[in-house]
């Protein structure tokens, strides 16, 4: 009776150290999700951040600002402007051979 009463003894102590193991495991993986889903949530407000000071960096005025007092651009008009035509293509120039096929 008191081997079955040991065995019964072991199994109920290794039993519950497998559920504080599982309880431990379990806290650490939802601590790690936590971390993950804060992280991300941070990412997004980054992103979007940057999304938002990609539009202003890219507003017309600023980039026309930035063509005249950095690159010197001048708008385009009439007085500066070339145009350029399409020329018709030249004929082919054939040479004829002479008459033996030797050049």
């Amino acid at each position: 009776m008191t081997r079955v009463n040991l065995l019964l003894l072991m199994a109920v102590l290794l039993t519950a150290l497998f559920l504080v193991h599982t309880q431990y495991e379990s806290r650490r993986i939802f601590v790690e999700l936590e971390k993950a889903t804060s992280q991300g949530r941070r990412l997004e407000i980054d992103n979007e951040t940057l999304q938002a000071e990609k539009r202003s960096q890219a507003t017309p005025l600023r980039v026309d600002k930035l063509a005249k007092d950095k690159l010197q651009m001048l708008p385009a008009t009439a007085a500066i402007t070339q145009y350029v035509t399409e020329r018709a293509p030249a004929a082919p120039v054939v040479t004829a051979l002479p008459a033996s096929g030797k050049p």
